[in-house]
């Protein structure tokens, strides 16, 4: 086990303190007229299990707005445990799941989604009683089946949280503070859920810079196999079609800034990607459909060298695209 620990913060002033005495912490409220749901909270200690791009981006978005007197981190290898201290993304990084969320008030997994459920039934035993357990998985309804009642058992609350931030650079050294201001957060509670555990975590990811965006996990595994996971199928599926070897040695040469941008995404985890694959199948199964479809459509209209109808379908493209452009104001770069 190694641990080190880096200065403390002063605390923020006007924030609300969690307890851990309680089944739920108290908030102590300094309205003054600012909703009370997304009023920045101050915690005693936070755990974050892993410390890659968005655990570390967190870690320094946490400490950065002084939200936390510790942020701990947990990781698997030795070489982590350097590296989390050398951007100063936690207080402290240790391999020991036990030393990491024991006195916990908030804990966050960062891990690939496939790993959770492992790590939760571990960590469980050591958790103190009203911890919050949240999660930053880009699939919500497999995750909030598996772990709420391993963390309910323990006398802890889990509502399963997703960032829509990101990147295609993993590891601790491509975090950045400002990674999660303006980007959407989805929370999604269920009908179990406690209150004051919702409100917490709308607290959470408000603090540090979210727009925070509730739905069923239901709902958002629908939405996000449309808009996220099927852009990556289709950016891997182009790279491997475009940058494949038996093609001329020019193929390459000639692929400039819009292959770039659209195979951007393809450089992501791939261990990651196969687990929300896998995850969200069902749903990503029917966005692939659609697709086809959408193609199939395309096919025809290019044998029938149509023209009118293939500038009506780049016209409504990019009346769709500005439109949503303008109105998104944040990068949600995942």
């Amino acid at each position: 086990m190694f641990s080190r620990r880096l200065s403390s913060l002063a605390n923020a002033p006007n924030a609300y303190f969690p307890s851990g005495d309680q089944d739920l912490p108290r908030f102590q409220l300094e309205t003054g007229g600012v909703n009370p749901e997304t009023r920045a909270v101050h915690w005693k200690k936070i755990t974050l299990v892993g410390v890659g791009l968005l655990g570390g981006s967190l870690g320094l978005a946490l400490l950065k707005r002084s939200l936390a007197n510790e942020v701990v981190g947990y990781v698997r290898r030795n070489s982590s445990l350097a590296e989390c201290l050398k951007y100063q993304a936690v207080t402290s990084a240790t391999l020991d799941l036990e030393e990491a969320v024991k006195g916990a008030d908030l804990v966050v997994l960062c891990t690939p989604i496939s790993q959770m459920g492992s790590l939760a039934s571990v960590m469980a035993p050591f958790l103190k009683r009203g911890v919050l357990v949240t999660d930053v998985g880009s699939v919500k309804g497999m995750v909030v089946r598996s772990l709420s009642p391993i963390f309910q058992q323990s006398g802890g609350h889990f509502v399963g949280s997703h960032p829509m931030a990101g990147g295609e650079k993993m590891g601790v050294s491509a975090a950045r503070a400002d990674l999660f201001e303006q980007a959407v957060c989805v929370i999604t509670p269920t009908k179990y859920s406690h209150p004051k555990a919702v409100k917490e975590l709308k607290a959470l990811w408000s603090g540090v810079g979210c727009r925070v965006l509730s739905l069923s996990a239901k709902e958002h595994d629908e939405l996000v196999s449309r808009s996220s996971h099927l852009p990556h199928v289709l950016a891997a599926l182009l790279t491997n079609l475009v940058l494949n070897p038996k093609f001329r040695p020019e193929q390459q040469e000639l692929c400039a800034n819009g292959f770039r941008d659209t195979t951007r995404i393809a450089s992501g985890s791939p261990e990651m990607w196969r687990d929300i694959v896998l995850a969200n199948r069902s749903n990503l199964a029917g966005a692939v459909k659609k697709f086809v479809r959408e193609l199939e459509e395309f096919d025809r209209v290019l044998r029938r060298a149509d023209p009118e109808a293939l500038l009506k379908l780049f016209e409504l493209a990019k009346r769709r695209r500005d439109e949503w452009s303008e109105q998104a104001s944040g990068s949600s770069p995942e």
